[in-house]
């Protein structure tokens, strides 16, 4: 992570980075939902297009904070410990359980929360991409230390994602790889 002057073409840039970045990380974890939706009663190509849009936008405001967070935020020693550390903390947090619940079940939540029309569409995938968001964000924010770029990062942060929202009994990786952040944040922290 480095620390910018401003520059308003830059920010942009930062943030079209982060946002592809994370519309690839996350498409094999939405596909589920994308194609719930369209069983469950999505009508038509044009309404599950919207209903991706929806989650895209929780993306896009991610990427967007990501990106100003990153440009504003210079890198201290000790802001990688602390990055790894509220991974790993968060992990084990009430809100990352509700939120992993949410993702994990795409039939309950259409039987419960189904809104109709182009609106409806696009409220549903926005509602579900800030579900996501609130699964994901303490992990995705590692990507601040090694870089936006890292395709290794990028591969091995989807990888969790998918299999924690996905895989049968994917919740129980939630444990591990608190765990596993936190045992990060003390070996930053000793180097």
């Amino acid at each position: 992570m480095h620390h910018h002057a401003a520059n308003p073409l830059g920010f942009v840039a930062s943030a079209a980075v982060w946002f592809v970045m994370m519309a690839a990380m996350m498409a094999p974890t939405v596909w589920p939902w994308v194609r719930s939706f369209a069983r469950f009663g999505g009508t038509g190509v044009a309404a599950t297009v919207t209903f991706a849009s929806g989650y895209l936008a929780a993306w896009l405001a991610y990427a967007i904070a990501a990106a100003a967070l990153q440009r504003v935020v210079p890198t201290p020693a000790w802001i990688a410990p602390f990055v790894f550390v509220v991974a790993g903390l968060y992990q084990f947090a009430p809100l990352k359980r509700a939120c992993l619940t949410h993702c994990r079940n795409p039939i309950t939540y259409f039987l419960t929360r189904w809104r109709g029309g182009t609106a409806g569409a696009f409220r549903m995938g926005a509602e579900h991409g800030l579900f996501c968001v609130g699964c994901c964000w303490a992990l995705m924010a590692t990507m601040l230390l090694v870089g936006v770029t890292s395709a290794w990062w990028m591969i091995a942060l989807g990888t969790i994602a998918f299999v924690e929202q996905v895989v049968p009994h994917g919740h129980r990786l939630r444990v591990p790889v608190g765990l596993a952040c936190l045992a990060a944040a003390a070996r930053v922290a000793i180097a």
